[in-house]
């Protein structure tokens, strides 16, 4: 399947397919374009856009497209330890900075990355790791 948003990703943007790959579509294919052709892209493309106004898989109220997804997919009934992970995403990617002790420094992380990457695309294999590592944080501070 395949799953578009805007360029020029850091927080939300790389999380999402993070999550996406991990929980929901293995096969995902992933499409950045500018924020103006992302509507109009995903009907050609026949994509599934995320993070982006006024669409499901966007954001709602205090909650980010990460959340979305979890919620879409069911994930949290498969993986609860993803609500963890949430709020620090959510936290980096919305104006409540303080929700979690790690989200301000997933924002200097993804905004490190997002700078030093060729493009989204590479962008997305630096960060996966990141979140990979942070998904095993939430894991080991549950118990």
């Amino acid at each position: 399947m395949k799953w578009i948003t805007r360029e020029h990703a850091k927080v939300d943007r790389i999380a999402c397919p993070w999550l996406i790959k991990n929980f929901v579509d293995t096969d995902a294919e992933f499409l950045f374009v500018p924020p103006h052709k992302v509507l109009e892209i995903a009907k050609e493309q026949n994509a599934i856009p995320f993070d982006v106004p006024d669409v499901e898989l966007g954001h709602h109220g205090d909650k980010c497209s990460f959340d979305a997804i979890i919620k879409k997919n069911e994930l949290d009934k498969k993986e609860p330890v993803l609500l963890e992970l949430a709020k620090i995403v959510r936290g980096a990617d919305t104006p409540n900075r303080s929700l979690t002790l790690q989200s301000e420094g997933l924002v200097a992380i993804a905004t490190g990355f997002s700078l030093i990457s060729r493009d989204d695309h590479d962008n997305m294999a630096k960060q996966f790791h990141v979140y990979d590592a942070l998904l095993a944080y939430c894991k080991s501070s549950r118990h």
